[in-house]
């Protein structure tokens, strides 16, 4: 049994593995994610039996983190061929895969996980709920202007969605014309586009959509104002229902149904990197210690004192004195805002004292998290 990186001219060996077990993705889908997206990403592998039996990959996304920005790895494609199972190939792939991107002092890495409980062990925690939303077809509609977009327009997609996203997120991946370019590959692979909404010429609109077994439609980024444009065109998609993933919040007086789903997992790779990405809460001063139990990076497992400074970000060094005690699972859902340190106090494995409890919400979370990647 061999553990090891393949070299980007291998990347195709793993092609086989995926078509056996993740058996619904089409040809034309597989096409695309191995002749775009394997030209840059990482595959690491387990080899025996002169085959490869296990493959995890990770896809390099650049990210902004508050007022950072960092380049993180989405990881996906975690499979292991069925007769390989149990045999701990899932774990060892994971863990080194980690204390790699460890040892580059990346903030984290996050994927969407096929059931929470696989990854909980290894301290993935949730720190993102989708918004979905059920639209009916709407029974008359107007005509619109509307166009799939392709890559040459990306320029003229990065730039409206940077438009709608700057300030009302703070962990989402930077839209530049890369990501769109890739992104209108990615969605003709899936049998749509990305469609843009236009007004008297004006763009009012875009949103990504596939239509396969079923008609999705992907994080719709409408001008406030032109919601019932967005209805008018996705009522043109299909004759049933469309569900509509990352749906925002001004959008769901015209839909049938809404409900928030955990979507999104987040494991702390390097934290010291991260931490120090963190600010307090406008008028407020922080200085606080507490250890971190990480039995996997166990670099992290250190006493971090935490102090604000004038300009509102926060110094972070170490200390020897502790008025707590976190686990790195515990401390993921603090710092992106999915849990309150309050509510951390009822966790069996964390020491939180009502001092340190009242440090911690001094903190500004990262938060809202904006994460719908999906390869």
């Amino acid at each position: 049994m061999e553990l090891r990186r393949l070299e980007e001219q291998e990347h195709q060996k793993t092609r086989k593995l995926w078509e056996e077990v993740f058996s619904d993705d089409t040809r034309a889908f597989l096409d695309y994610y191995y002749f775009i997206k394997t030209k840059e990403n990482e595959i690491w592998v387990i080899e025996e039996d002169g085959e490869i039996q296990s493959m995890l990959q990770l896809n390099p996304y650049q990210l902004q983190v508050a007022e950072h920005p960092f380049l993180c790895r989405y990881i996906i494609a975690v499979a292991t061929r069925a007769q390989y199972r149990s045999r701990g190939y899932m774990s060892s792939l994971l863990r080194k895969a980690m204390q790699e991107m460890y040892g580059k002092k990346e903030p984290f890495t996050f994927l969407m996980p096929a059931a929470e409980a696989i990854y909980t062990p290894y301290d993935f925690r949730f720190v993102y709920s989708q918004r979905q939303a059920v639209f009916e077809k709407k029974a008359e509609t107007e005509l619109i202007e509307e166009e799939d977009a392709t890559m040459f327009q990306a320029e003229e997609l990065a730039a409206f969605a940077k438009e709608r996203l700057f300030g009302t997120a703070r962990v989402y991946a930077v839209r530049d014309a890369h990501y769109y370019q890739t992104r209108v590959l990615e969605q003709q692979s899936e049998n749509g586009g990305i469609r843009m909404l236009k007004k008297d010429g004006k763009l009012v609109g875009i949103y990504c959509y596939a239509k396969e077994e079923t008609c999705e439609v992907l994080e719709p980024l409408i001008l406030p104002g032109y919601e019932t444009v967005f209805w008018d065109s996705i009522s043109g998609l299909s004759e049933k229902p469309v569900k509509v993933l990352a749906c925002p919040e001004v959008l769901e007086p015209c839909a049938r149904s809404v409900e928030r789903k955990p979507m999104i997992m987040v494991r702390i790779l390097h934290l010291e990197t991260l931490l120090s990405v963190l600010t307090v809460k406008e008028g407020e001063s922080l200085s606080c210690s507490f250890a971190v139990i990480d039995p996997i990076l166990t670099g992290n497992s250190r006493i971090w004192k935490l102090c604000s400074q004038e300009d509102g970000r926060i110094q972070v060094t170490e200390t020897e004195d502790s008025q707590g005690v976190l686990t790195i699972g515990a401390l993921t859902e603090l710092v992106f805002g999915y849990r309150s340190a309050a509510d951390l106090r009822r966790d069996p494995d964390v020491c939180l004292g009502r001092e340190l409890e009242c440090e911690l919400e001094k903190i500004s979370p990262l938060s809202p998290v904006f994460l719908n990647e999906i390869v």
